[in-house]
């Protein structure tokens, strides 16, 4: 422990020289609120870490984010050793370490709630708010579903999940959506570069799901677009006015954040009703001021859509968005880490037991 506090007082030092995002407000529900809520959140904001965590360390590929939250989380200044003063509870428990130590599904569920049962056996935490306080995070594919075998894991504690579809038992308001980010990024972030993007709409991938089909058949033969079920280069992104971003196989996807990466404007196509995909940090930043949101049934208007988009504002400010969907060691302010930790203190005061 000691060797961790001192790595950590020195992530700190490090810290308070390291550059700061500058804050964009026109992509905020309501900026002024957000500031002045997040200047309390710095100042207030404690996190006890359970011990003996099992945590993934890997910092890129897909499971990165879920990597940078742990290291991210020992560098800040939200760590505190003792419990009495904190105000939410880390469950440190990685879904993608033990799936690569070779677990199946129903053997990582087990192993969640197996290390919850030893933190109620251990510590009186817990049972002061039935795991109101408490929160788990994870970025592999089992999502909230890691958590099935603890009750009060699911109703009651908050879940930081990449895999934040309402088709499942992800709950709005409650969990949080974590964006999946592939870092290191191949190529640098797109800036103030209208001028070369003359492809209207771009998207490359397999053809994996009624929405892609459709969009293979609809659009792959239009001028005016880019798409295909084969590898495109990397700058196309760089080409494009419009990254679509269509559900696949699952329905989150890192798409979206590496279409905010290079400058270019996400479409992403929900599925219909009940199956809707929760953004993240939507209920901070207003996504419809930086990407173009249509339902999955209508995607055949699509084309439409995007060439009645205002597309010179939504470029703009996607550019301010960019910062809120990178990770950094150590962590900056208003970084992807700092906003999920934002949306955690949101939800730390829910109700108590």
């Amino acid at each position: 422990m000691a060797r961790v506090l001192a790595a950590l007082a020195f992530a700190i030092a490090v810290a308070s020289n390291a550059g700061v995002a500058e804050l964009g407000t026109e992509i905020f529900h309501v900026a002024d609120v957000f500031q002045e809520d997040y200047e309390q959140m710095e100042q207030q904001l404690k996190v006890f870490v359970y011990p003996d965590p099992v945590v993934y360390t890997k910092l890129a590929g897909k499971y990165a984010s879920e990597g940078y939250f742990f290291r991210n989380l020992m560098e800040s200044r939200f760590v505190t050793t003792d419990p009495e003063k904190a105000q939410l509870f880390f469950v440190p428990i990685s879904c993608a370490r033990l799936r690569e130590e070779g677990l199946d599904h129903d053997e990582i569920s087990d192993n969640v709630a197996s290390f919850v049962e030893s933190v109620i056996a251990k510590f009186p935490y817990w049972n002061r708010t039935m795991g109101a306080d408490h929160f788990f995070v994870t970025c592999h594919e089992i999502g909230t579903r890691a958590t099935s075998k603890v009750a009060h894991l699911v109703k009651n504690s908050i879940r930081v999940v990449c895999a934040s579809s309402y088709s499942g038992p992800f709950i709005p308001h409650k969990d949080v959506a974590l964006p999946q980010i592939l870092q290191p990024f191949p190529s640098p972030r797109g800036g103030d570069d209208t001028e070369k993007r003359e492809t209207l709409g771009f998207w490359a991938g397999p053809a994996n799901s009624k929405t892609r089909i459709l969009l293979t058949k609809t659009w792959q033969e239009d001028s005016d677009m880019v798409i295909s079920t084969k590898h495109v280069g990397m700058q196309q992104f760089y080409r494009s006015k419009f990254c679509i971003c269509p559900s696949g196989t699952r329905v989150s996807t890192a798409r979206i954040v590496e279409s905010i990466h290079f400058g270019c404007v996400p479409g992403k196509s929900f599925l219909i009703l009940s199956d809707h995909y929760d953004l993240p940090f939507n209920d901070v930043l207003d996504w419809r001021k930086f990407a173009v949101i249509l339902p999955e049934q209508d995607a055949g208007t699509l084309k439409d859509a995007l060439e009645l988009a205002p597309y010179a504002t939504l470029h703009r400010n996607l550019l301010q968005a960019q910062a809120h969907f990178e990770w950094h060691s150590p962590p900056i302010k208003y970084d992807t880490f700092h906003m999920v930790m934002y949306e955690l203190w949101l939800r730390h005061s829910t109700v108590r037991y």
